[in-house]
């Protein structure tokens, strides 16, 4: 009799363990739900659309008529296509470096022991969190040829002002001296986080052995920070190719050099939004898209010889 109790209890017992681990279960999917929902929404069902949209003469109302590869065949003859791609990699060669090389020497500078350390941080990285559209318009303002505060800084000492975003062969670089100036900020956070993670071990035991301060920093902080580095390096790289809203600010639809100046993503809003060729706007982002897994991927693995995790 008290065999039969037992497995009754034993019974009941996994019954209800069961029950409990189905309504975690059902919990935790109701939990994630919204976020599950909202990628479907935004980023998943887009990219299938966008996908078929490539190979589809898309009209003003969505109304796609199938053109198989016309899309890609006009993409790969195109010159505005080419000139926007020389574009984002000059972009890329000069901000990204540039970028990820004053942001460590800002970081590193900031790790020390300075005061008003807190005050510095906060004023690099209010670029960051300003509003790109007002970051723009007071840029351009201080480049503008007649009136800019630029051109009288250089009048100054007797150099004569130019039109920075007026000639096709300075306006993308102001752009570059722009994002460099407010992408910093965030670099700054994302090394200042490592390097402060870093042990003074470390550092006293390199002391003992007589390592200088500029020897430390390159075989201790570099290496140690190289994750942060990474990471910036790839979404550094990524920012470029989806950078926009700063030329379309500073030079503008209505400056006749803007065809000269444009990026990837930029000659893609042009097309999509401007023009109306939805269906060719969609084949340059899948264009861009296949770049960008190209370099991320050979990132992935270029990065198993430089970056350390220990």
């Amino acid at each position: 009799m008290s065999g039969k109790n037992d497995s009754s209890k034993v019974y009941s017992y996994k019954e209800k363990n069961g029950k409990r681990q189905r309504n975690d279960w059902i919990a935790a999917y109701i939990f994630i739900a919204p976020l599950v929902i909202g990628l479907a929404a935004f980023y998943v069902w887009p990219f299938i659309q966008n996908v078929w949209f490539s190979f589809n003469d898309v009209n003003k109302f969505n109304v796609a008529t199938f053109n198989g590869l016309d899309n890609y065949k006009k993409l790969f003859s195109d010159p505005a296509l080419w000139g926007a791609l020389w574009n984002t990699v000059k972009y890329i060669i000069i901000v990204v470096p540039i970028s990820i090389f004053l942001s460590i020497v800002v970081a590193a500078l900031l790790n020390a022991s300075i005061k008003g350390k807190s005050i510095y941080r906060t004023l690099y990285f209010l670029p960051t969190v300003t509003m790109p559209v007002a970051v723009s318009l007071t840029w351009r303002w201080i480049f503008n040829g007649d009136y800019g505060l630029f051109n009288e800084f250089l009048g100054l000492f007797g150099m004569k002002g130019h039109a920075w975003l007026g000639d096709a062969n300075t306006a993308l670089y102001m752009i570059m001296i722009v994002a460099v100036w407010s992408g910093i900020g965030y670099n700054v956070i994302i090394l200042l986080a490592g390097m402060q993670g870093i042990s003074r071990s470390y550092y006293e035991a390199a002391a003992i052995d007589g390592a200088s301060s500029v020897r430390q920093f390159f075989k201790i902080t570099i290496p140690l920070v190289s994750p942060s580095i990474f990471f910036i390096l790839i979404t550094g790289m990524i920012g470029a190719f989806q950078v926009f809203d700063s030329i379309f600010m500073m030079v503008g639809p209505e400056n006749p050099i803007y065809p000269k100046v444009l990026t990837m993503n930029a000659l893609f809003y042009r097309n999509a939004f401007e023009t109306g060729y939805k269906g060719y706007a969609s084949a340059i982002s899948m264009f861009m898209f296949v770049i960008i897994m190209i370099i991320t991927v050979i990132q992935l693995i270029g990065q198993k010889k430089w970056v350390h995790y220990d």
